[in-house]
Formats: C-alpha cells, sequence, structure tokens
C-alpha cells in the first residue's frame, strides 16, 4: 500500500495559454464539478469534527483493494453502459462515508467507506450510483445549466450551499441556515435551474443504480441500508434546512423512493458472494493496519483474536513498528492458510524491504507478481527491492518487470523514477534523464521536467520515439 499526499494528474496540460474569462470560466467549472462531486452523497454524510474537516485528504494506491473493487464493479460498469477499463477507481485517505465523481469517468472512494461498512453490497451501491452520473453525463450537463446563471448568481451559490453541506455534516445547525440565506438570496434562476436540477440527476442516478444492479444479479439491499444509516445520522442536522436548497432529495424521501424500488427487485433478498464478504473482511484488517497508528491497531485487534482479519492487521501493525519478527510471525500462518494470495506475498515482501532486509524482498515479491502478473504495482515493488540491493545482475530484470508495469501503470511516477535508477546504471544517461523528466510531469514540478528533457534530447537519436516524448514534454505548458 502507498500513501500519496497529493494528485498531479490534473496540473499539467497541453495547449494555448487559456484567457482570464476562459480561465474564470474554468475555475468556476471546475469548482461547480467539486461542489457537485463532493455532495454526491453529502447530505447522508456521517458528522465530523471541525479537527477532522481541516486533516489532509491524501490518496492511497493498494492493489488488492482496487483489484477488489474492480472485480465488484466491472459488470455494473457494462450495465452502465461504460467500458470498464476506462473507468478509474480512485481511493482516498478519510475516514467519512463518501464517494464522487470529479471529471471524465474518475470515481473517487473513500477509505471510511469501506471501513464503516458491513457488507460489501453497500459499497457497490455506491460505486453504481456513482456510475450512473457518469453514464448520465451529469457534470457535464451541469456545466450547461450554469452557463444560463450569470457569474456572481454562481459564486453566490458555490458558498451557500458550501456553507449548508458544510453546516449539515458537522452538525452546525446555524450555519447550514447561513447557508440558506445566501442561496435564497441569489436570483431565483440559480436556485431552480441548479439546485433542483441537481437533485433530479441525484434521484436519476438513485434509480440508474438500483437497475444497473438488478441486470447484473446483484442486490440493492447494501446500498438501501447505508443510505437508511446515514440518512438517521443526519435527520437532526437537517431539520431546519429547507429542501430546496439542497442539491440532494432530502434524505428520508431518498430512502423511500430507494426502498420502492429495491424491494421490487427479486434479488432483492439475494446475498453477496461468499468471496466478496471475505475480501471485504481481510481489506478492512488491511487499511486498518495502514491507517491507524500500530499501537491503535494493536489495541483494536489483541493476540487474542485469531481471526483472519485481525492477523493481518497485526502484521501490518508490527511491521510498520520495525518489529519484523513479530511482523512475520502473522504473516508466514497467513501464507500457509492461503498459499495462492498474492497479497501476502505482497505484504511479506514489503515488510522484509522496508526493515531493511531488501535482497530477502526479493522471492516473496517474485512470488506475488506470479500469482497477479497484470498487477502493476507488485512488479514496481519487486522492481524496487531488486534495484534497492545495487547488484548489477537485477538491474536489467528490474528493467524489464517496470516496462512490463508500465502497461498498468504508466502514470506512476515511482515506475519512472525506478527507470531512471536502472537506465543510469547501465549508463543510458539519456533514458535515465526521459524518465526523470516523465517522473517530473506527473509530480506537477514542470520547470524540472523541462530541465531534464532538454538533457535527455541531446542523449537520444533525433526521431526516435523517445527523442520525440522529450520534445513533447518541452511543449507542455502549465494549465492554467
Amino acid at each position: 500500500m502507498k500513501r500519496i499526499n497529493s494528485s498531479h494528474d490534473f496540473q499539467i496540460s497541453r495547449g494555448r495559454p487559456v484567457s482570464a474569462s476562459s480561465a474564470l470560466r474554468n475555475m468556476l467549472g471546475r469548482a461547480v464539478s467539486m461542489l457537485i462531486a463532493v455532495a454526491l452523497i453529502a447530505t447522508l454524510v456521517l458528522p465530523q469534527t471541525a479537527d477532522a474537516q481541516q486533516r489532509r485528504i491524501f490518496l492511497i494506491r493498494d492493489a488488492e483493494t482496487e483489484a477488489w473493487i474492480r472485480v465488484m464493479a466491472h459488470p455494473v460498469f457494462k450495465a452502465a453502459g461504460l467500458n470498464p477499463s476506462s473507468v478509474k477507481v480512485h481511493l482516498i485517505g478519510d475516514n467519512s462515508i463518501n464517494a464522487f465523481v470529479v471529471g471524465g469517468q474518475r470515481i473517487f472512494i473513500n477509505t471510511g467507506l469501506i471501513l464503516k461498512t458491513e457488507y460489501p453490497g453497500e459499497v457497490l451501491g455506491v460505486i453504481a450510483h456513482e456510475a450512473a452520473h457518469i453514464a448520465g453525463g451529469h457534470l457535464a450537463r451541469m456545466r450547461r445549466q450554469l452557463e444560463k446563471a450569470s457569474t456572481a448568481a454562481i459564486i453566490g451559490m458555490l458558498v451557500g450551499a458550501a456553507a449548508i453541506v458544510g453546516g449539515a455534516a458537522s452538525g452546525e445547525i446555524n450555519a447550514a441556515r447561513v447557508g440558506q440565506g445566501i442561496v435564497t438570496g441569489n436570483p431565483e434562476i440559480v436556485r431552480r435551474s441548479v439546485l433542483a436540477y441537481q437533485r433530479a440527476q441525484e434521484a436519476s442516478a438513485d434509480q440508474a443504480a438500483v437497475s444497473y444492479l438488478d441486470r447484473t444479479g446483484n442486490s440493492a439491499r447494501g446500498m438501501l441500508t447505508l443510505f437508511e444509516r446515514l440518512a438517521n445520522d443526519t435527520l437532526v442536522s437537517l431539520r431546519y434546512v429547507s429542501p430546496y436548497v439542497l442539491s440532494h432529495p432530502m434524505p428520508r424521501s431518498r430512502v423511500a423512493l430507494l426502498q420502492r424500488l429495491a424491494k421490487q427487485s427479486k434479488f432483492f433478498k439475494k446475498e453477496d458472494a461468499p468471496e466478496l464478504k471475505f475480501k471485504h473482511e481481510l481489506i478492512k484488517g488491511k487499511l486498518e493496519g495502514f491507517l491507524l497508528r500500530p499501537v491503535e491497531t494493536l489495541r483494536k485487534y489483541p493476540s487474542s483474536d485469531t481471526s483472519m482479519r485481525a492477523r493481518y492487521a497485526r502484521a501490518i501493525a508490527h511491521q510498520r513498528s520495525g518489529d519484523i519478527r513479530k511482523s512475520l510471525a502473522e504473516i508466514d500462518p497467513l501464507l500457509k492458510e492461503l498459499p495462492k494470495n498474492p497479497y501476502f506475498w505482497e505484504l511479506k515482501g514489503q515488510a522484509l524491504f522496508e526493515t531493511g532486509h531488501v535482497r530477502e524482498a526479493i522471492a516473496p515479491l517474485r512470488k506475488a507478481t506470479e500469482l497477479a502478473p497484470k498487477t502493476g504495482l507488485l512488479r514496481i515493488l519487486l522492481a524496487q527491492a531488486m534495484l534497492g540491493t545495487e547488484d548489477p545482475k537485477y538491474t536489467k530484470k528490474a528493467i524489464e518487470h517496470l516496462k512490463i508495469a508500465s502497461r498498468y501503470e504508466g502514470r506512476t511516477s515511482l515506475l519512472h523514477r525506478q527507470l531512471a535508477i536502472g537506465y543510469a546504471r547501465l549508463g543510458e544517461i539519456g533514458l535515465a534523464q526521459l524518465q526523470s523528466a516523465e517522473a517530473a510531469v506527473l509530480e506537477g514540478d514542470l520547470e524540472l521536467a523541462k530541465e531534464q528533457a532538454a538533457r535527455a534530447k541531446k542523449g537520444l537519436k533525433r526521431g526516435t520515439p523517445q527523442w520525440v516524448k522529450a520534445n513533447d514534454i518541452l511543449q507542455l505548458r502549465a494549465s492554467k
């Protein structure tokens, strides 16, 4: 599992500089997209403390969790008319229950959605809802709707709606009332053409989500129970808020619609697949092991708890504490029980690698890649361990693994950083500098990217794909 403090995928763009008016329009479009996105289930989020709201959000990469989500979501995406390989699901390290779409075909899921749900069907219901927003083109339609309103009115609506959502989520009734006043103080067209339009989109997404679940033979019961629980949590907070100034239907109305739709399906009483439930439990233990402080994990899962989830969490907690002996004492029995689980092998390799046993980490990581050959993150970690030995015999093999990984993880900066190390050790300096430039692009450092690309061009043969790539990087312009 990797923690990423920020995502740089959106920071670089090709093309001409945009005008001031275009920049304002783009800024408002992004702000509106974020408001729409963050609010997708905002009227149903659990109350948060002020400290929780101020903490920094970070992205998480974990091959196991991502694979579990892909397996569940694949048929739902197909039912929605989407290409499953084109929809990217990202994990956010945040303990609140939420998920959203920001643009394109990207779904963001908070780790709290996984940790605070009892069954995989609850997670799948939210994914189906987000898929409906993508399939319905809701963000693009909302932008067109906003073109009918003035810039000042849009800004007022954004500020007011954000205050309502923030106040309701934190239980601050006065803040919610102030937000309501801001929104109602703006032109009627904003309140009706934007908020009402978005409420209709949300209701449409709920209905579409239930239909996707039904078409794929899944029960919408999990989606219903999750929304019922969250509606109860926000009942008091939203008591004094008018439904006409919310971007979503009122929670109880929303739940009533879901109840009617979900219970019509012949699959309503169908249980989640045992393998998905089992994996859900394991992943919750894994996330807790990595996201909680080790002392908190060990307190929650004492040695008397012999469940696989508990042992998985303890293995990670001991690894993070630097106690490789105790970590392996938890991992090795897990491997004996499930020797074909690639992620147990990954954890053993990661534990060895991160506690300084770099050479010993290679064998379990190699085993992990053999069991999951199309998982790029595993190959990157294996290559990192190989290069970490500084043994020349591993250099070419590490580069080979990284090239295979690039088919699945081409936009991962760590992959390019490791390739740069590998090529430098082979004396291929131009290729090393090109990889450093690509890593810098993904990390949002355009100045460094151009510097490295200019150096790479001097060492690469003119007209080759690598030379062209370096030249392309030199043409990039910072997004406005």
